[in-house]
């Protein structure tokens, strides 16, 4: 499928805004002012974007503890993030998530998840509710290779197929379940798909470093399960370009690995090369592109290092949701 210049433009813009995200968060955390663990979600860029441009306000997602991709490329506040994660009183969860829990309902973003494969029965949760409403939107469960090996998660394929909730099982398999290798931690390590197969549903697979390759994939995917087909599973073959945590010292890594998928496997730099080789976008457009998005996240950093801490009055709101 074409898409328009317009359309690619936004497409870049939004994995480069992750890739800079994460990459300042890389820096910044060795300031030693960003509190708790934060897992980046570098590489995995064309999956979340992918995902998500086909996705509308009324669409819910729910992310895994590796989840600011997910929320950029859900629509997100960036600034609003940032200041989250940083633990201020005016950001995205009012200082009190942190980059494990940031959510926002009004744009479908339920939520990330410190716990593996504790998204999956939200998600199906989340479908039927759509499907009681007869308002044709879906759900997407982004989980790692590690959570395919959950009985939470077994359980929501289960419960979708025999409620045919449209949900759509994301897996990103960045071949690290933390620091274990996927091949020794999962039986089908070649092909988790095929775990959601055996539940009943359809499947499909794609290369998650080829943002052109995710979008396609996730249109066919999301054409049947909006079409009343029931839920479906995805599974991504991607990479994460830093540790499971910051700090990961990574001794779990091949030698010249980390040097290796940066170079073969990124997603900007496969985008870059499509659209420039099928005359689609220039360099200009994209380096103008670059120029905003590293404006837009130093003036998110700045912002947040000035923005207020939530106070002791603030401990006992926003305990529970009012509906």
């Amino acid at each position: 499928m074409q898409l328009s210049r317009d359309a690619l433009k936004r497409a870049y813009r939004q994995m480069r805004t992750i890739r800079d995200f994460e990459e300042r968060l890389h820096a910044e955390i060795m300031t030693g002012e960003i509190a708790g663990f934060t897992h980046l979600y570098a590489g995995q860029e064309a999956v979340a974007v992918g995902v998500c441009e086909h996705l509308d306000r009324g669409d819910k997602i729910i992310s895994t503890h590796r989840g600011h991709g997910h929320c950029i490329a859900k629509g997100c506040d960036v600034k609003a993030m940032m200041k989250e994660i940083y633990g201020r009183r005016s950001g995205l969860c009012k200082g009190k998530g942190g980059s494990m829990h940031i959510a926002d309902v009004d744009v479908g973003m339920l939520g990330a998840n410190g716990i593996v494969g504790a998204g999956a029965p939200i998600a199906v949760g989340a479908a039927l509710a759509a499907k009681l409403d007869r308002i044709g939107k879906v759900s997407i469960a982004f989980s790692g290779d590690g959570a395919c090996n959950q009985g939470t998660t077994f359980e929501a394929m289960n419960l979708a197929v025999v409620t045919k909730a449209p949900v759509i099982f994301v897996y990103e398999n960045n071949h690290y379940s933390e620091h274990t290798g996927v091949d020794y931690s999962v039986g089908t390590s070649q092909d988790i798909a095929s775990r959601a197969e055996a539940f009943g549903m359809k499947v499909w697979r794609g290369d998650g470093c080829d943002f052109f390759a995710v979008y396609d994939v996730m249109r066919e995917a999301l054409e049947y399960v909006r079409g009343g087909g029931g839920p479906a599973a995805v599974e991504f073959d991607t990479e994460r370009f830093y540790g499971h945590f910051e700090g990961d010292p990574q001794r779990y890594r091949g030698k010249g690995e980390i040097e290796r998928i940066r170079e073969t496997r990124d997603a900007l730099k496969n985008f870059r090369r499509k659209v420039a080789d099928a005359k689609l976008l220039d360099a200009k457009e994209l380096d103008a592109i670059d120029k905003e998005v590293a404006a837009l996240i130093d003036e998110a950093v700045t912002e947040a290092r000035a923005a207020d801490r939530p106070t002791a009055a603030d401990v006992l709101t926003d305990v529970y949701i009012n509906y």
